[in-house]
């Protein structure tokens, strides 16, 4: 229904490769490289148009990477799971003005979960560039005021860094955003 995949080969190739590439994490069953895997071929079909079919491998990377038993891959999953739902909701409404409703409730519920799971991240610096990152979804989901409180947290979050002497300075030109809410 919305799946109109370009002829376009580099894509192509890509989903061959990351067809291949799942393969072999299958036969090793490892949480994190079947996560891996499944984000490869979902990466192949959101160049090729085929968003649904993206959001669906998105949803199995996602239930592997919460099988790591760690919390980075799941947030990382979870943001381009959120970012993937929001092309759907795009192109369904693109066909159907309002068909994109749903994914874009989807978009944010991930949202949701990955803001409430970015304080555990490994690193503050990421948890800065994941909170811009879904704040960026929320804002083409229409809801400019929740994207700006995470655009706070990550402000507050990155003014802590420079209190605490460890300012990141390739994180310093994203601070325009704030302007933009």
């Amino acid at each position: 229904m919305f799946e109109a995949p370009l002829l376009d080969e580099p894509a192509r190739q890509a989903l061959r490769q990351a067809a291949v590439a799942l393969d072999a994490a299958e036969r090793r069953a490892q949480p994190y490289g079947m996560s891996q895997a499944l984000v490869a071929v979902a990466r192949a079909y959101v160049q090729l148009r085929a968003v649904a079919s993206a959001e669906a491998y998105y949803e199995l990377a996602l239930r592997w990477a919460r099988s790591a038993g760690s919390t980075d891959p799941v947030v990382d999953v979870l943001c381009e799971l959120c970012e993937c739902a929001t092309l759907l909701a795009d192109a369904q409404d693109a066909a159907a003005p309002g068909s994109g409703h749903a994914a874009r409730e989807r978009a944010r519920d991930r949202v949701f979960e990955a803001s409430t799971l970015a304080g555990r991240v490994a690193d503050a610096s990421w948890e800065f560039k994941v909170l811009l990152r879904i704040s960026d979804v929320l804002t083409r989901c229409g809801d400019r005021d929740d994207a700006a409180l995470l655009q706070t947290r990550a402000l507050r979050l990155m003014m802590g860094g420079l209190a605490a002497g460890a300012p990141d300075a390739a994180l310093l030109p994203s601070l325009g955003r704030l302007a933009d809410a």
